[in-house]
């Protein structure tokens, strides 16, 4: 068999197509919805991807305010920054994007960055909110994920879903979600006892570690829907996942590849969330 590939780039156009019409709708209201992001000397794939999110913010009406900042920058003038950013009502949307430079506590700043602004979903208010099944905001790559899931038409009610990977930004939240669909879910992670196994068992398998051809064929149950998060850079610059796509193809019913697959879904939920910031200001709150 050959499993079918799951389209990011397309499926996200469709959203963002959607949200073009609600942002429409807002600024009818006297509301021009505003994501602010944050970038403290990004790396070349940081810059890259707030590129993407720029792109995205014009294409769909949202107005983009960007803070470059340089390494050295103290903790105390982002947490002021962050600050100003709760304060201005232009600024609907607030993104930092991580990691930080280490002499900065990335707890303090997400903490700092306003409920109704967490964009992201990394406040632990909101992240409470996603545990006991009323989250104002969805985490941004697991609800991408939860969108080409939808998409291949599957009922995740009862199935075995595996999430390989435990961090707070992919694997916790990407676990609540599949949970909140009644899938039967099983985290993994580097004490996991004997992963193939586990692996196997999957009729949905989500990796999200970050180790390059990590899921290989005969970890993966026949017929199994495989969702690749995880990115890694190889020595000669090119961009591998989690998964061994030409092996796994053949066994799964459908996958995703690094490019084109999860990346554009987390854009264009970052674009909801901003959305649905915005609308929430006047009461409309779109879904």
């Amino acid at each position: 068999m050959s499993a079918v590939v799951l389209n990011g780039t397309e499926l996200s156009k469709k959203i963002k197509g959607e949200l073009t019409k609600d942002v429409a709708t807002l600024k009818t209201k006297g509301i021009s919805p505003g994501l602010a992001v944050i970038i403290v000397d990004g790396d070349a794939a940081s810059r890259v991807y707030v590129d993407f999110k720029k792109k995205d913010c014009a294409e769909i009406g949202i107005e983009s305010f960007e803070f470059n900042l340089p390494c050295d920058v103290s903790e105390n003038y982002l947490l002021e920054l962050v600050e100003r950013l709760n304060a201005d009502s232009k600024v609907h949307g607030i993104l930092c994007q991580l990691p930080l430079p280490k002499h900065i506590c990335e707890d303090n700043i997400i903490n700092a960055i306003s409920t109704e602004k967490d964009v992201d979903c990394f406040h632990p208010f909101n992240v409470g909110l996603l545990v006991t099944g009323h989250p104002k905001f969805q985490p941004c790559t697991p609800a991408g994920v939860m969108e080409l899931i939808r998409f291949t038409g599957i009922d995740v009610s009862g199935k075995e879903c595996v999430v390989v990977g435990r961090s707070n930004i992919v694997g916790k939240p990407m676990a609540l979600l599949l949970l909140a669909q009644n899938g039967t879910v099983t985290v993994c992670h580097s004490r996991t006892r004997d992963l193939a196994a586990v692996c196997r068992r999957a009729d949905i398998l989500v990796a999200a570690v970050g180790k390059a051809d990590m899921i290989t064929a005969d970890m993966v149950k026949e017929g199994a829907i495989v969702i690749d998060v995880g990115v890694s850079r190889l020595a000669d610059g090119s961009l591998c996942g989690d998964v061994k796509f030409d092996e796994v193809s053949n066994v799964a019913s459908a996958i995703t590849r690094v490019t084109g697959g999860v990346g554009p879904m987390t854009r264009a939920i970052l674009m909801k969330n901003t959305v649905l910031a915005a609308g929430c200001q006047i009461g409309d709150g779109f879904k």
